[in-house]
């Protein structure tokens, strides 16, 4: 059936349609199945995507499409489409095959994740996928498969430079804003390193949003090209270049699931940094008591990644950094990115455990890549820090991403917490100080966030300040002041 486009901003997180109720049932359709939205021009694109209905929301000669259709077959108000029932697709049953503990081949495989990309399958479908994952497991065959289906679902980025490097961490300890002090002293070094990096997801911030209080992160391909060949580097948000969606979309089932399947892990990890053209990876995996992973998985994580890394034909480090409570002071986008800045800056003091990281981790690229020699990456990574050469690029990389470095201003609305006995601070909860920051309204609210004036260890005396909330409302405030209240995520 042709019909007409109706366009609005209406942003669903995921691409879905809707259809005047009688519209439907011309074309035997209910809310909840798919349909096929193919263009009617010289070369058609098409999606399959879940539609709804409506009596008064769309005519009958009009198909509403939300942002997330009109950004992919870049429609315009009032375009001719030609829409169809869509049956669900093969892959469905490849999916049932999963729950039932079998093998999956590269083609089925393949078809899944062509299927998640084309919004084919509804998310309930991604979710038992996901599950079947979490629960039967993947052989290294399939994590293969996987990461290779991931990796052609989307755009790649090439370099011709010897040394292109990346690092990645497995997240899970509040703060830890290693990333932006490492690509400054590598860059700085002459490496290569087109650092893609994620928003927050269950954290306070992801790099991206904490670059984002300074810069763009926002861009095509063809500009980050740019920006790394003027630069050495970049710092940009890898949902907007188009690479690897898929994995993009699982992950989002994952969080709603709560769930964190290994293959997927892997595969989301490994796909990225192969996107990018990466030929040196390190790899960083906290482990802890109060972290994502335990010191026993933190090492079956490692050798599987360096299973993977002898298949791809890449050079990787994997290095387990005990973590049992945040790193930094900042938790929030605007607090980490100060707490970098001021580690960066040879004029100003930042917090020494996170400079004490991020030395390290840069040192493990210098000593992989034989920038350093073995043992004296530590020093060449501290010369570059201290010269002022990393503050430096650091700078003309946040200009090449159209931002400036100002001093930065946190949110208007803020509490002192002080000691209520003297003693020496116990534990500092990695996940509740997490969710203590988005309490107060991070990672939207850029300037919201938690300043810890102590860490494990410290010794205190009744009154002594301890933290200080920041909130961009009265009632974000109230809220997180509450939550610091009845969760106690500091113990003396």
């Amino acid at each position: 059936m042709e019909l007409r486009v109706k366009t609005s901003n209406w942003s669903a997180g995921l691409p879905v349609a809707m259809l005047n109720r009688k519209t439907a049932e011309n074309l035997g359709v209910h809310p909840g199945d798919r349909i096929t939205i193919k263009t009617t021009s010289k070369n058609p694109k098409e999606i399959v995507t879940i539609v709804d209905t409506s009596e008064h929301f769309v005519t009958q000669t009009h198909l509403a499409i939300s942002v997330e259709i009109k950004k992919r077959l870049k429609l315009r108000e009032e375009q001719k489409v030609d829409v169809f029932y869509s049956n669900a697709p093969e892959s469905v049953l490849f999916i049932k095959e999963k729950i039932n503990g079998e093998k999956l081949s590269d083609e089925k495989i393949k078809a899944i994740i062509r299927d998640v990309v084309n919004n084919a399958l509804t998310e309930p479908e991604v979710a038992v996928f996901v599950s079947a994952m979490y629960r039967n497991g993947m052989t290294f065959k399939e994590t293969v498969s996987l990461i290779n289906a991931i990796l052609a679902s989307g755009k790649t980025l090439k370099f011709r430079n010897k040394y292109v490097v990346d690092k990645h961490c497995i997240g899970g300890v509040a703060g830890n804003r290693t990333t932006p002090i490492v690509v400054a002293i590598c860059a700085a070094a002459g490496l290569t390193f087109p650092k893609t990096s994620s928003r927050a997801i269950t954290s306070a911030a992801g790099t991206a949003d904490c670059i984002e209080v300074l810069s763009s992160v926002e861009f095509p391909m063809e500009t980050v090209k740019k920006i790394v060949q003027k630069t050495g580097a970049c710092l940009t948000w890898g949902g907007s270049l188009g690479m690897v969606p898929a994995d993009s979309k699982i992950i989002k089932v994952e969080k709603m699931l709560k769930l964190d399947p290994v293959a997927q892990l892997l595969a989301s990890i490994m796909s990225k940094k192969l996107a990018v053209g990466s030929k040196y990876i390190l790899i960083d995996i906290p482990y802890g008591k109060r972290a994502k992973v335990s010191k026993s998985k933190a090492g079956f994580l490692k050798n599987k990644f360096e299973q993977l890394a002898k298949h791809f034909k890449v050079k990787m480090k994997v290095v387990l950094t005990k973590a049992n409570e945040p790193i930094g002071n900042g938790i929030g986008p605007a607090l980490e990115i100060m707490d970098v800045m001021k580690i960066l800056n040879p004029q100003e003091i930042g917090p020494k455990d996170l400079e004490k990281k991020s030395i390290f981790l840069a040192a493990q690229i210098f000593e992989m890549t034989g920038t350093a020699k073995k043992g004296k990456g530590i020093k060449l990574a501290e010369e570059i820090l201290l010269s002022g050469k990393a503050w430096k690029k650091f700078k003309e990389i946040i200009h090449a991403q159209k931002g400036k470095i100002n001093g930065l201003e946190l949110a208007k609305y803020f509490q002192d917490i002080h000691a209520n006995k003297s003693g020496k601070i116990k534990t500092i909860h990695n996940k509740l100080i997490n969710a203590l920051a988005r309490s107060a309204g991070c990672p939207l609210d850029k300037f919201s966030g938690v300043y810890l004036h102590k860490h494990v260890g410290d010794k205190v005396k009744k009154g002594d300040l301890i933290i200080t909330l920041y909130a961009e409302s009265k009632p974000r405030l109230k809220e997180a002041l509450n939550f610091y209240h009845k969760n106690k995520p500091i113990k003396i």
